[in-house]
This record gives C-alpha cells, sequence and structure tokens, in this order.
C-alpha cells in the first residue's frame, strides 16, 4: 500500500529488512477453543538488538536526528525500556552517541538488569536516577543534555518511548503493512490486539489500519502502564497529531482502550499473563515478556472465552523479549 505523501517526505533512516512475519497460531488457537482463529503480528523479530516495534518510530526519529545535524541521542525510559534499548542500537547503526537515562533506583553494582547489560554492550551511556520519580527523570534529562551542549555535542532528544507524531509515523507504516498482509491473505475484516504503553504505537496502528481498503476496522489495546483513564487522551492527541501527516481522521471514538489486566501496576506480572505466556510457549513455541506483550495476551484470551472477540483476532507480539529475565 502506498505511503502517504506526507509520512513520505519526512527523513527517514532505515532499520528494517523488509514486514515483520505474520503467521496463523492454529495450535494456540485450538487450546483456547471457543472457535478462536488467532493470529500473529511478529515485531519481536524485527532485526536489531532482539527485535522490537520501537524500530519502527526510531526510523523517523533518528532520520530527524541526522537531518538536525545531530550526533548525540538522548532519551530515557524505565529500566526494562524496549525503546531505551532499540535506540542505543539505533545509534550504533546510524553512528550516533547516545545517552540514556533510566528510572531508578540504581541497581547494586553487578544486579543490572538485562536491559542495561545490553544498553551497555551497544555503547550507550547509561544515566539511573537515585529515586522512581518521572519529575527526577525529566530533570536529568534535562541535565544530560545541557552538559553535553556545553562539550560541544550536537544533542537530539527523544521523549519517552518515542512517542509523537513524527515517532507514530513509523506505526502507521505498520499498520498499513499489516493490511497488505492480511488482503495477501483473503481476511477481509479482522480485531487486533496490542499492549498500549506510551500511546504510540496505537495511535499509529489504528491510523494506518483506517488507511486501508477496506479498513480493519478494530484495535483494542490492553493498557499496561497506567490506566485507560490517564492514557486515553494522550492517545486522542495522536492520532490528532497524526493526521496531518497521514492525510486520515480518525475520531476519538474509534480508541478501544481496557485496562482490566494491569493487576498492580506497570512491570508487574500477573497470574492471567503468566497463563498466557506459558500457553503461547508450550503450543507454539514462542515467547512473549511479563512488561509488554503477555498482559496484552491475557486480554485477548479473555475476550475470547467471554464471546467479545470473536472472527480473525491479530495479536500484536511488540517485542520486549529481555523483559522475561527481569527481576520484580
Amino acid at each position: 500500500m502506498e505511503i502517504p505523501p506526507a509520512i513520505a517526505a519526512l527523513p527517514r533512516f532505515a532499520l528494517l529488512d523488509g514486514p515483520s512475519p505474520f503467521a496463523p497460531l492454529r495450535r494456540f488457537s485450538a487450546a483456547l477453543g471457543d472457535g478462536a482463529d488467532v493470529w500473529i503480528k511478529r515485531e519481536d523479530l524485527l532485526p536489531l538488538a532482539f527485535g522490537g516495534n520501537k524500530l519502527r518510530n526510531l526510523e523517523f526519529l533518528v532520520g530527524a536526528a541526522l537531518a538536525e545535524g545531530a550526533d548525540t541521542l538522548v532519551t530515557s525510559g524505565r529500566r526494562w525500556s524496549n525503546h531505551c534499548r532499540l535506540t542505543a542500537a539505533a545509534g550504533a547503526r546510524a553512528g550516533l552517541e547516545v545517552d540514556l537515562v533510566l528510572t531508578g533506583p540504581p541497581p547494586a553494582a553487578g544486579a543490572e538488569g538485562p536491559n542495561q547489560v545490553l544498553d551497555e554492550l551497544l555503547g550507550a551511556r547509561v544515566h539511573v536516577t537515585a529515586t522512581d520519580q518521572r519529575a527526577e527523570r525529566a530533570a536529568l534529562v534535562e541535565d544530560v543534555a545541557t552538559r553535553l551542549r556545553a562539550a560541544g555535542r550536537r544533542v537530539f532528544v527523544i521523549d519517552v518511548g518515542g512517542t509523537g507524531p513524527v515517532g507514530a509515523a513509523g506505526q502507521v507504516l505498520a499498520g498499513l503493512e499489516l493490511a497488505d498482509q492480511l488482503t495477501a491473505l483473503g481476511i477481509r475484516e479482522a480485531t487486533v490486539v496490542l499492549p498500549s504503553a506510551t500511546g504510540g504505537t496505537h495511535a499509529g496502528v489504528l491510523t494506518g489500519l483506517a488507511l486501508a481498503a477496506p479498513p480493519v476496522r478494530t484495535v483494542v489495546g490492553i493498557a499496561v502502564a497506567a490506566p485507560a483513564e490517564e492514557l486515553r487522551p494522550t492517545i486522542g492527541a495522536l492520532l490528532e497529531g497524526l493526521a496531518p501527516l497521514a492525510g486520515v481522521v480518525v475520531s476519538a471514538d474509534a480508541i478501544r482502550l481496557e485496562d482490566d489486566q494491569l493487576g498492580e501496576g506497570y512491570g508487574r506480572p500477573t497470574e492471567a499473563a503468566n497463563a498466557a505466556t506459558r500457553l503461547l510457549a508450550r503450543t507454539e513455541g514462542i515467547l512473549v515478556d511479563p512488561i509488554y506483550t503477555a498482559k496484552a495476551l491475557a486480554g485477548l484470551i479473555a475476550r475470547v472465552h467471554d464471546g467479545r472477540l470473536h472472527g480473525p483476532v491479530v495479536f500484536w507480539h511488540a517485542g520486549g523479549l529481555p523483559g522475561l529475565f527481569e527481576a520484580t
């Protein structure tokens, strides 16, 4: 499907090597019963640093940084942040230095989590806040960027999660990619279930699918980081920001966002998520992480069982596999 002209005109740095795989989950569907017909979009198999859908945002964000003459990327997130890990990988690919600000408190020496180990292996300089307060993290980002500029670096700051219309433009293309895959298989309509944390993937995929003919009418976001009432306005604002880039207006009424799988909060596993992880692993040999994708999968399972989901259902595997090895 043709890329909208305003998105095609954005600076872009190639990080992908083709569409991510799309395949049926036959044994998983049979194990679910209730006539389930579940498919999977394998964003976890995108090519850099254990994969993950944030590479799509970073194609445009790194492109913007290079267009501005930047030589250093600065961004931030939790210790398990896929976005931070993939920013480090994208910076390595593009020849840019990367500074990451991670939410603390700092781990004991030798007890760094797997994502931080990977961040540093990829060459990023890691800064960890003393507490888990968002305001402290934002202040440290500003301090790091100021010090780098004073040292003569040309800094490009990326918001948490790479969320924003430019980054989410990559997710619009992901939605268009899925529409092409569905069309090639003769699947006329499907429901997409995806994890929603900062809202960029949700807004971008929803916009991309709205461009398809016929449109895939339903995207169900399973909130994994914040309550739905907190995240919904962010997704609505992103839909507005994407409209001039994508050339389509998606109403906020199209946002389906549910938070019944949050449990005790972001990064805290639930029994339903653990059970979903085991079921997919033992029927298909595919792994999901407890922080993002397992909760979305648990939401899909619950909705198939109670009849809210039927017909073809696409599970959006956003990646995040190092999170399987995070201490909680």
